[in-house]
């Protein structure tokens, strides 16, 4: 009874230290399993985090896995292979839908490009019509083709749609199968350098590009600390990915994941406004964060993405910006 008694007062101590540990500022370490896409875009943030200690500072450790595209993300989640993901804009109407809720950004950008083959003879999207498309379903990319036809006024009748998974689109373009690439780095700089003549041209129609970090509902509602911990991370880490004099260890880091060349990675820096803790403070207080994710909505209602349905009057309810402020206050203390 004694050595029993003994026992309990030595696990009690443990116990107790443990705690005492844990409020000195020392947290239990966790594993979480994030899905990414081979991109700059998509590993920035991450891998800043990983190489440059703020996972680790937070007691997390970060399992890659690498996906095609924000559905196939949402897809893993919902089997239960990941925990979060990076998405572009095109999955966002995933969440819009109830799929999975958004609780940190990475980067907004308001204009859009397109790869078109040397003898396609576009000059701007005015000239897409009658034209080969090349494009990925469900994703950012499908949502781009959408916005290039508005605002050439011309409807998918218009053209001829190749609905390509994104390593497909690079050899379509290659062979002449298609005239135009619409798609993502690194697809969009293979598109550029292995077929001969091909060119971007730009447009813009007013949306907002926004990417983000995602994951299930009912992951958020029960790890609710969990996301903030990794925000805290994350924010640190874009705070110092985001400084220009920081982009070319960072695009080596994103080559090192992706096993391709740092300047492809490198050539990505100027695609996006790629968030830094003040930036995101400031759009926080002053609702610009909140107009980022509305004109998302927007977008995607004006093309067709989403029903009046299924569009939200508060973004907030797909949206945790409750976990966003929180992770900038703690931040900022």
């Amino acid at each position: 009874m004694k050595k029993f008694l003994a026992l309990l007062l030595a696990l009690a101590m443990v116990l107790s230290l443990g705690a005492i540990a844990f409020a000195d500022g020392e947290q239990e370490p966790i594993t979480l399993r994030v899905g990414y896409m081979a991109n700059y875009a998509s590993l920035w943030a991450v891998m800043t985090g990983i190489n440059g200690g703020y996972f680790e500072d937070e007691g997390i450790t970060i399992e890659l896995t690498e996906f095609g595209d924000g559905p196939s993300e949402i897809a893993a989640m919902e089997g239960g292979s990941i925990d979060l993901a990076y998405i572009g804009k095109g999955a966002h109407r995933l969440c819009i839908t109830g799929s999975a809720v958004i609780f940190a950004p990475s980067s907004v950008h308001t204009t859009d490009k397109l790869v078109c083959a040397a003898d396609s003879g576009i000059e701007t999207v005015n000239d897409l019509a009658g034209k080969k498309i090349g494009y990925s379903a469900g994703s950012s990319s499908e949502t781009t083709l959408d916005n290039a036809l508005n605002v050439a006024g011309l409807t998918r009748d218009d053209v001829t749609l190749n609905a390509l998974d994104p390593g497909y689109i690079v050899p379509a373009m290659i062979s002449g199968d298609i005239d135009v690439a619409v798609t993502w780095n690194p697809y969009t700089s293979m598109c550029l350098e292995q077929s001969e003549g091909s060119y971007e041209i730009e447009f813009a129609d007013g949306s907002t590009n926004m990417s983000s970090w995602i994951c299930l509902p009912g992951y958020a509602e029960e790890n609710h600390d969990t996301l903030v911990r990794f925000s805290r991370a994350l924010y640190k880490a874009m705070d110092y990915g985001s400084d220009p004099d920081n982009a070319d260890e960072v695009a080596q880091w994103c080559a090192e994941q992706t096993a391709t060349d740092k300047d492809i990675n490198l050539l990505q820096w100027g695609d996006a406004h790629w968030f830094n803790i003040e930036d995101m403070t400031t759009a926080m207080a002053d609702g610009t964060m909140k107009g980022y994710y509305e004109g998302v909505q927007n977008d995607m209602l004006a093309g067709g993405n989403i029903t009046e349905e299924e569009a939200h009057e508060d973004v907030g309810d797909w949206v945790l910006f409750d976990v966003m402020q929180e992770a900038l206050d703690q931040v900022a203390e």
